[in-house]
């Protein structure tokens, strides 16, 4: 989780206050949750996501419990490609909420405002990984 906190957009000030172990936790596992507070679109808001499946090394997906959004999944899949080479894979399925203006949000804003989040994220921490 820490990696998750230092990887995101400086601006959202994004951070854990609450998981399993601790906020300075590292691992969480299957049936564990996490909450994140960040800053998306000026305004403060949590996030609470449980981990509802868990193959390590291959892949985890979490689901959101509560926040902003209707519904929100996360699958994170891990690919070796070779000795020192893996492929992360980010699925991201997600339904605003307010009816048609969440689905025009959507269309319109979010799902570019989501990918260019993942992508910087993704970016960061193979960043760090290389490092």
């Amino acid at each position: 989780m820490d990696l998750h906190t230092r990887t995101v957009w400086k601006h959202t000030h994004e951070k854990v206050i609450s998981s399993p172990g601790g906020i300075d936790g590292q691992l969480i596992g299957y049936g564990e949750m996490v909450t994140f507070e960040a800053t998306h679109f000026l305004v403060r808001q949590q996030l609470t996501s449980k981990v509802v499946a868990f193959e390590p090394p291959y892949m985890f997906t979490d689901q959101m419990q509560q926040g902003a959004f209707h519904r929100m999944t996360h699958i994170h899949e891990f690919e070796v490609l070779g000795p020192s080479s893996t492929r992360l894979r980010d699925t991201l399925y997600f339904e605003a909420p307010y009816g048609w203006v969440g689905r025009l949000a959507k269309r319109f804003i979010l799902q570019s405002y989501m990918k260019n989040f993942l992508e910087y994220r993704n970016k960061q921490l193979k960043k760090m990984l290389e490092s």
